[in-house]
């Protein structure tokens, strides 16, 4: 699941705007300012960024620079100015993109996947390894060892965000609403099957194998 992170000080186009992106799975962290937008980068290191022009207390564009030159993460640069001189100096502070305010929902989405997109591309060997078994994240492969342990989408989504968050322990609502959505009606109890079927492929493997990863399921929670 790609973790986006919102930086915008005006409340309801930055609630407006996580609606957009949850509705489309993806995970969500929103900053109000550049203070503490920074100090987001930094503490949940996102897929992509979302930038506001105008910030109470950092200019955009200084903000774009910092982010550009400590880390590897596309910006899509949000403002009111349709001026050419002001999408000039977004892409020269480093932005991969900029959008004006007001904007459809449709263009957001187009535009955030989109540059997704490219970045799987550039990096299409991105593997998560996680004791002795390998995620390719890019085709969406789990492997064992020298063999191939076949999942679904939502199984490998689950694996991932597991993988990626080895300390984290997560309630049944919690993978519900990071994987299912949000709107989703279904039975709550989905997240226990698909956990259970995840259990039993590792768990047909590890004859095979000295090494366990009985550490991926070890940090999930359930409420009763």
């Amino acid at each position: 699941m790609k973790k986006i992170l919102i930086i915008e000080d005006e409340s309801s186009v930055r609630d407006l705007i996580q609606l957009i992106l949850k509705r489309e799975s993806f995970e969500v962290i929103t900053a109000t300012d550049g203070k503490s937008g920074l100090s987001a980068v930094k503490a949940n290191k996102p897929d992509l960024i979302i930038l506001d022009l105008m910030l109470p207390d950092m200019s955009g564009y200084d903000i774009c620079k910092e982010i550009f030159n400590s880390c590897n993460i596309p910006i899509i640069m949000l403002t009111a100015k349709n001026e050419m001189i002001d999408k000039v100096l977004g892409f020269e502070s480093g932005a991969d993109d900029y959008i004006t305010k007001p904007f459809e929902s449709i263009e957001l989405i187009a535009r955030v996947k989109a540059i997704l997109r490219r970045r799987s591309n550039d990096n299409s060997s991105e593997t998560i390894v996680c004791g002795n078994l390998k995620i390719d994240l890019t085709n969406m492969v789990i492997s064992k060892g020298e063999e191939d342990i076949k999942v679904t989408q939502k199984e490998f989504q689950l694996l991932e965000l597991l993988s990626r968050n080895p300390k984290k322990v997560f309630s049944r609502e919690d993978l519900l609403q990071k994987i299912w959505g949000y709107d989703y009606l279904g039975d709550s109890r989905v997240v226990d099957t698909c956990i259970t079927r995840l259990r039993k492929k590792n768990r047909r493997r590890q004859c095979k194998s000295k090494i366990h990863n009985n550490h991926i399921w070890a940090r999930i929670s359930f409420r009763r």
